[in-house]
């Protein structure tokens, strides 16, 4: 149950805040949000606020916002089609309502012989065979109504695509930018709870290359083949590059200069990972200015051991079968739980750091997919064929999907088979 609790938590929180960035950003560009919802598939909850309608779907797979002219718009005006209009106080067009008319008794039903919805904003049609076409103007912030649906209308300077460059880049780029700081944050607040690690030894562990080298708990590294030491992720970052390699230490045991010789023992990450480990943990202190720094050197340092996997995995030192989809996901999680509060801050923010960097990748239906296509319309001078985008983040998300099952059969049979 504190597995379920906690992957529910993190993700909620992850997907909450990477959409919300996209969110944000598009509605200070003056883009109509119609849609901003968690997870995909049936909407289990639902409200509205304003113009967008906030929504918790079944199936916890991401996430999205819906900006208007993203994709072709839901329903399209055509002449002699029959639709019932309502009007505001200022005799403006505020509802077309598309079917089940009988529900609206004072609605004017009227045959459409023109209708422009994202730059005239009007509507062109008459009420009988007989009758003169009449021009009725619709409001900027006119609803759709269809099977008792209300969707709003989205003039073009309202859409996505007219927007600039610039703003639209932001839109999307806020999202993995919000994940990154949603780490940063996580790992301040794990530095004020827990403290942050110095360069003293709080525990030396038993039958380690430390514990058999001499070196004691309490022991305060100073030096490392000469360098000096001034923090934990420094030192650790020296001794993880230097596995099987005979290491000069220097301590400060209670005011006692102490010299050691250590060899940092080869251990495995994965197939083609390793890294070196002497087996001592740090003592941790709480202050304000090292936990700022601790949030943004171990957003960086997470952040480099991801794209050291990706490129990796791109020269083919690294199989996919190191990585992990959902299923393996919940497994790490579970162990994360069992670690405590701090282990459990530590994966969430790796986590967080993990989906700012996976959304950048240059691949459709992703935001680094979408970000290259804005890079291309600023090259060539004018956007690409939404349809022709459409099909490529289409065929995109079906790669996707199908890299998940991969990933997800891997994790099977990691764990389970």
């Amino acid at each position: 149950m504190n597995t379920v609790i906690s992957i529910i938590i993190i993700f909620g929180a992850l997907v909450f805040f990477h959409e919300l960035g996209h969110l944000l950003l598009a509605k200070r560009a003056g883009i109509l949000c119609r849609e901003f919802a968690i997870g995909f598939g049936p909407k289990i909850f639902t409200f509205k606020k304003g113009e967008t309608v906030y929504t918790i779907r079944l199936l916890p797979l991401g996430g999205f916002v819906r900006m208007a002219g993203e994709d072709p718009e839901m329903i399209e005006l055509k002449p002699g089609q029959r639709v019932g209009l309502l009007f505001n106080d200022q005799n403006k067009v505020s509802k077309i309502v598309i079917n089940q008319k009988s529900a609206y008794p004072n609605l004017k039903e009227v045959t459409v012989e023109e209708a422009d919805l994202e730059r005239g904003l009007f509507i062109k049609g008459y009420e009988g065979e007989d009758e003169p076409a009449v021009v009725y103007p619709i409001d900027e912030t006119s609803h759709y109504v269809m099977d008792g649906s209300e969707f709003q209308i989205a003039p073009y300077d309202r859409q996505f695509g007219s927007k600039s460059l610039w703003d639209r880049f932001l839109a999307i780029f806020a999202g993995p930018v919000m994940n990154f700081l949603l780490a940063i944050v996580i790992f301040i607040a794990l530095g004020l709870l827990q403290g942050t690690p110095t360069n003293q030894v709080k525990e030396v562990v038993d039958g380690s290359p430390a514990e058999q080298a001499g070196m004691m708990n309490g022991d305060v590294i100073t030096e490392i083949n000469g360098t000096e030491i001034t923090g934990w992720n420094q030192m650790t970052s020296i001794i993880q590059e230097n596995a099987n390699n005979q290491l000069g230490f220097n301590v400060d045991r209670q005011g006692e200069n102490v010299s050691l010789s250590i060899t940092p023992e080869k251990q495995e990450l994965s197939e083609n990972q390793s890294v070196g480990r002497i087996g001592v943990a740090p003592e941790y202190q709480v202050n304000f200015l090292d936990s700022i720094v601790f949030g943004f050197t171990s957003t960086y340092e997470f952040g480099k051991a991801i794209f050291v996997g990706l490129g990796q995995l791109v020269t083919g030192q690294l199989s996919i079968d190191a990585f992990s989809g959902p299923v393996g996901i919940y497994s790490y999680t579970e162990e994360a739980a069992s670690g405590g509060l701090y282990v459990l801050m530590r994966w969430a923010g790796f986590l967080s750091i993990n989906l700012g960097i996976f959304n950048l990748l240059p691949l459709p239906a992703l935001d680094g997919g979408r970000l290259l296509f804005i890079g291309v319309e600023a090259l060539r001078g004018k956007p690409i064929d939404p349809q022709k985008e459409s099909l490529v983040h289409f065929i995109g998300f079906s790669f996707l999907m199908l890299l998940m099952l991969v990933v997800t059969w891997n994790d099977i049979q990691r764990f389970f088979l």
